[in-house]
């Protein structure tokens, strides 16, 4: 990058990044944020969303600054899990402004839709810009942790988002009980090992169905593949959050099951998660 883009005194550029207008500008864009939790899985359909959304809300009840970033392109939830379908977010100094719920900074693809089911046609390269876009062009401001929803894989988005938030980044990773879940999840963990990217540890969800009636909690899938998954790769395992149908109501009508139903079984059982990603900040 040459002197014109940059004044020479930007502390967050090296001499390698100065050649890069782009990758300076992202860089002071998340010095503000001291932590960025990217939540992952390899399987789609086992709750990254929920979890996000559950995770920045119990965080920020803790009274950490806390924000929440969809970058689910094609199939933004985030929206629907707040009751936020129709937010539009305001501007300021040529900046999205996130939108608010539960205490979180909330910001999504599905809020610059022009219906809620209107679809995301983009191929990987403008997938990858607008996600940059959500570091650079939006009014974070200084944020404690910064939890980030990807799709499930391991291809453009959490790619992208890996190599974007190196910098005081960790990954949380979700899975099923079953086994042909973990067999899934098992890549997302070596992407996060390849790219050097820390594991704070792997969720186990959708564990046991609690009976509405008595609150017993039954399994109705095979059990254990996330923590045999923790177990043989050598990561934290942060607990198993059951199915209730109380919780599954809720995450419909955007009252998330931390806020809603503090003293729920979910609610008990996703706090050891919780408390491992507040550790990471000392």
């Amino acid at each position: 990058m040459s002197e014109e883009h940059c004044s020479g005194d930007c502390k967050h550029c090296s001499a390698k990044e100065k050649e890069n207008q782009a990758d300076c500008e992202l860089k002071r864009a998340l010095s503000g944020i001291r932590r960025k939790i990217v939540v992952m899985s390899g399987k789609g359909g086992v709750g990254k969303s929920t979890v996000s959304v559950n995770l920045a809300c119990a965080l920020a009840a803790k009274g950490f600054k806390t924000g929440l970033l969809d970058v689910d392109v094609h199939g933004p939830s985030i929206p629907t899990m707040f009751a936020l379908e129709n937010a539009q977010p305001d501007t300021v100094d040529d900046k999205l402004l996130p939108v608010e719920a539960c205490g979180v900074k909330v910001m999504s693809v599905g809020f610059l839709l022009g219906a809620p089911d209107d679809p995301v046609i983009l191929r990987g390269p403008a997938k990858i810009g607008m996600i940059r876009q959500f570091f650079t062009e939006v009014a974070w401001g200084e944020l404690d942790f910064l939890v980030i929803d990807c799709p499930p894989g391991t291809g453009d988005e959490p790619l992208s988002v890996c190599q974007s938030v190196a910098d005081g980044g960790a990954s949380l990773i979700v899975t099923t009980p079953q086994r042909v879940s973990a067999a899934d999840v098992a890549k997302s963990v070596n992407f996060c090992r390849k790219l050097d990217f820390p594991i704070c540890g792997i969720v186990e969800n959708m564990s046991g169905f609690v009976c509405p009636k008595c609150g017993e909690v039954t399994e109705i899938f095979a059990s254990g593949a996330g923590e045999e998954l923790a177990r043989q790769y050598e990561i934290p395992f942060l607990g198993k959050l059951p199915i209730e149908p109380g919780i599954c109501a809720g995450g419909d009508q955007g009252k998330p099951f931390v806020v809603a139903a503090p003293e729920s079984v979910s609610a008990k059982a996703f706090a050891p998660a919780v408390n491992a990603v507040a550790a990471l900040l000392g």
